[in-house]
């Protein structure tokens, strides 16, 4: 008969620490993060999980001048709806993010498999957030208003009637990282007979 396996293991542990420190980064040192190591975080995204196998993601990563194209939408977004000291303030904040990566999702006609779609995505930026975190790599997922406008899609090439943007993600070596708490799992766990 075979014995079950054991959870008690310093891999797990590992597994689980990595899980709970990994943080939303605002703040990063300008070092750049290795090309090869964001392309290998990119592969292991795509093995989130998905239904059909249906792969609905693109990845596009921008170059810094693809990047300043984006700061400057930003900008003169923020400065039409608030004002240009706020959209200034924005441009300053933005052009601190050292790499950036859009991740977006096809449409689909049928709803229920676009929302299982929508789903896989969000599992395949998690996937990449965390592989980054564990090579010490900080990350933040952004999906303001910049990533509805047609002026971001034209930018990086994206044909808003066949796909939308799920996250913009910004990465590098943190600054600073936030500490950070969460309910107690009997807080949020329902167990039913």
């Amino acid at each position: 008969m075979k014995k079950a396996p054991s959870y008690e293991t310093q891999e797990l542990r590992e597994f689980a620490r990595v899980l709970r420190g990994r943080r939303t980064i605002d703040q990063y040192i300008q070092t750049p993060v290795p090309e090869d190591l964001v392309h290998e975080a990119i592969e292991v995204a795509t093995w989130a999980p998905n239904h059909y196998m249906t792969e609905p993601w693109r990845f596009i990563l921008l170059g810094r001048e693809t990047v300043g194209r984006v700061i400057d939408l930003c900008a003169e977004i923020v400065c039409a709806q608030k004002g240009p000291e706020l959209g200034e303030h924005k441009r300053k904040t933005w052009s601190e993010k050292p790499g950036w990566l859009v991740v977006t999702c096809r449409y689909d006609d049928d709803k229920l498999r676009e929302r299982e779609d929508y789903a896989a995505c969000s599992a395949a930026v998690q996937n990449f957030m965390l592989y980054l975190w564990k090579a010490g790599i900080g990350s933040k997922w952004t999906s303001g208003p910049i990533t509805r406008d047609e002026g971001l899609f034209e930018i990086i090439g994206a044909d808003p009637a066949k796909e939308f943007v799920v996250g913009m993600i910004w990465f590098g070596y943190p600054k600073i990282t936030p500490s950070q708490v969460r309910q107690p799992v009997d807080d949020v766990l329902t167990k039913l007979p």
